[in-house]
């Protein structure tokens, strides 16, 4: 498993947009991806939209994201691309 943390620059937050953007990305990917909150631990499976929208993950909170599979490095560089890309 490999980790990375952020913290979330978008001024809304994780909202709808890039929320269901994150959902479309993981899917390009063998590896689950999972989400974390580090304020108080929450958790969400990325691949569900639902779950990553009850996170509520505000702007200047920080996430860690963690990706463990078959293709842990190419999920993990498309996952930090992304989130500098869209929050």
């Amino acid at each position: 498993m490999k980790t990375f943390e952020y913290t979330i620059k978008d001024e809304l937050g994780i909202h709808a947009r890039p929320a269901g953007m994150l959902v479309k990305e993981v899917k390009n990917y063998d590896s689950k991806v999972t989400i974390t909150r580090k304020e108080d631990g929450k958790s969400a499976d990325v691949s569900r939209l639902m779950a990553v929208m009850s996170l509520a993950v505000k702007c200047g909170q920080t996430v860690e994201v963690a990706v463990e599979g078959g293709d842990e490095d190419a999920s993990l560089q498309g996952m930090k691309a992304f989130f500098e890309a869209n929050l």
